[in-house]
C-alpha cells in the first residue's frame, strides 16, 4: 500500500527536502517505491528548473510524485512533460459538482484523457457520490478519493476497515492522528 504525503511549499523549497525525506524512509524502514509525495502545481512553478531538480532526486531515490489539485495552479503543459510524475490529482473543485456542470465535466474528461496520454495515472478528489463515481468509472478515471469511501479515520480504524475482506480498488480515505 502506498503512503502518500502532501508537502506543503514551506518544506518543498527547503534545501534539505531530499536528505529529510532519505532520513525519514531510513527511519520508518518503509520502501521508498511506497511513498507518494503530493506537490502542488503553485510550488513546482515557484522555480521551475529547481523543483525539476529536486523531484528528479527524489524520482533516483525510488519515490514517486504526483501533482495534487491539478487544474488549479499555474503550471503549463510544457512543463508538465518534464515533470517525473506518475499520477495527476484532479482537484476537487472539479469534481464537486459533477456530472451536472458542463465545465465541470470537460476539464475531468479533458484531464483523464491528458493523463492516459501521458502514461500517469489520474485520482479524483472528493468524490462523494454515486453519480460522481459512476461518471469517473465511465470515464476511465484510474482512482477516486473521497467521503463516498470513508471520511477520514484514525490509524486504528483504518487498520480495521483494512483487515475486512474487501480489494480496495480505489483509494478510499485520508488518515489522520
Amino acid at each position: 500500500m502506498t503512503v502518500s504525503v502532501n508537502v506543503s511549499a514551506r518544506q518543498f523549497l527547503q534545501k534539505e527536502l531530499v536528505s529529510r525525506v532519505a532520513h525519514a524512509l531510513s527511519e520508518s524502514g518503509l520502501d521508498p517505491q511506497y511513498l507518494e509525495l503530493e506537490l502542488t502545481e503553485s510550488v513546482i512553478m515557484q522555480d521551475l528548473d529547481g523543483a525539476i531538480a529536486t523531484m528528479r532526486q527524489l524520482q533516483e531515490m525510488g519515490v514517486r510524485l504526483s501533482i495534487d489539485d491539478f487544474g488549479t495552479g499555474y503550471s503549463s503543459l510544457s512543463a508538465l512533460k518534464h515533470f517525473p510524475i506518475v499520477r495527476l490529482k484532479i482537484d476537487q473543485s472539479f469534481v464537486r459538482e459533477l456530472p451536472g456542470k458542463d465545465d465541470d465535466r470537460a476539464i475531468a474528461m479533458a484531464v483523464i484523457s491528458l493523463g492516459r496520454q501521458l502514461n500517469l495515472k489520474v485520482i479524483a478528489e472528493g468524490v462523494e457520490t454515486e453519480t460522481q463515481l459512476a461518471f469517473l468509472r465511465d470515464n476511465a478515471c484510474n482512482e477516486i478519493q473521497g467521503y463516498h469511501y470513508s471520511r477520514p479515520l484514525k490509524s486504528h480504524d483504518l487498520e480495521q476497515l483494512l483487515s475486512q475482506p474487501f480489494v480496495w480498488p480505489v483509494a478510499a480515505a485520508a488518515l489522520v492522528d
